[in-house]
């Protein structure tokens, strides 16, 4: 690769006005700057980030990092993120530095050798969750993050997340509007707090309603595809009367378990039980039946946070600090009006 001695040999100037050109500083001509940029068009040389980073007291380089995902699983999301994200930065002259997550009892140790060695400008979070002790970290010692995901609602830091809780009342909305009054909900446990949030969505749409939830049809499992089929075999089981008519699942993985679940015991769903996912994976669409799902916002996530990590490297307050975007129901074959008894 060129280096900028190159460029300054070729175009005859020296290493410090090849240095005034690129970074648009210094009295030079425009006859000898557009020599220069000639130079640097024709050879291809490319500044180091590295370089500009210490000339600026700054690395150009944000932090992240994410908590593997079981092989059993998949996360359409964690991947759209990523690549969004990335994309931002770039266009802010800036990249991302990803690093392996350790055990969740050691995370703090990498964030904190990371800081006091100054080798990202900022973090973003992501998976986070009440009590997170990263964010505790960060608040502590005064380091700029920005995270995809809330935590306690009395830590004040700046964050963008997904309204679970409107998602999950739409996709209730929509099943009642398809005559359905039996809905159940295929939950996460109770420590997720992303979780509480989307389910929160599901009582409320309920409550609204006057609709009655019985107690089974609340089930609280893993994001896993097998918990999902035996959860769905359960409902199947129930009474006539109590079985449900439409499930609510939290994710596509848990959604594309009851879709199975329910075409191995017989039924068509859609007509007889109708399901809805959330994250809306590329395969939604692909499945028989094509999956009615929640869409989420990435793009403009991995945008805002991105943004708003920059803001507060170069000591700005980013406004708003705190953002909540809406998901999009995407209606596809898995939900249909009720079948009539």
């Amino acid at each position: 690769m060129p280096t900028i001695k190159d460029v300054a040999r070729t175009a005859g100037v020296s290493i410090a006005t090849v240095s005034y050109v690129l970074n648009d500083s210094g009295a030079v001509s425009e006859t000898t700057r557009q020599r220069v940029l000639q130079v640097v068009k024709r050879l291809g040389y490319r500044p180091s980030v590295i370089a500009k980073g210490l000339q600026a007291r700054e690395s150009r380089m944000i932090g992240y990092s994410w908590r593997p995902v079981p092989p059993n699983q998949f996360n359409p999301i964690l991947e759209k993120f990523i690549h969004s994200m990335a994309e931002a930065a770039v266009r802010h002259d800036y990249h991302v530095l990803t690093f392996p997550c350790p055990e969740p009892y050691d995370e703090v140790g990498v964030y904190r050798e990371m800081v006091e060695r100054g080798r990202v400008d900022g973090f973003i979070l992501s998976n986070t969750n009440l009590n997170d002790r990263r964010i505790r970290y960060l608040l502590n010692v005064g380091f700029p993050f920005v995270a995809f995901g809330r935590s306690n609602p009395e830590w004040d830091f700046p964050w963008v997340d997904v309204d679970g809780t409107n998602g999950v009342k739409q996709a209730v909305v929509h099943l009642m509007e398809l005559g359905h009054r039996r809905i159940a909900c295929l939950a996460w446990p109770e420590a997720s707090l992303t979780g509480q949030y989307r389910l929160d969505g599901y009582q409320a749409a309920m409550a609204i309603a006057a609709l009655p939830v019985d107690p089974a049809w609340v089930i609280r499992i893993q994001n896993d595809y097998h918990h999902a089929y035996r959860a769905t075999q359960t409902w199947l089981d129930l009474p006539a009367d109590r079985r449900p008519t439409a499930i609510v699942a939290l994710t596509d993985l848990m959604a594309i378990g009851v879709l199975n679940a329910a075409t191995d015991a017989g039924l068509t769903v859609g007509p007889d039980l109708a399901v809805v996912g959330f994250d809306d994976a590329p395969i939604a669409g692909y499945l028989r039946p094509s999956l009615t799902s929640l869409r989420q916002p990435i793009a403009e996530i991995g945008e805002r946070v991105v943004t708003m990590l920059i803001d507060l490297v170069h000591g700005e307050t980013p406004s708003p600090a705190q953002v909540l975007l809406k998901p999009r129901l995407i209606v596809r074959d898995s939900t249909a009006p009720r079948k009539a008894p």
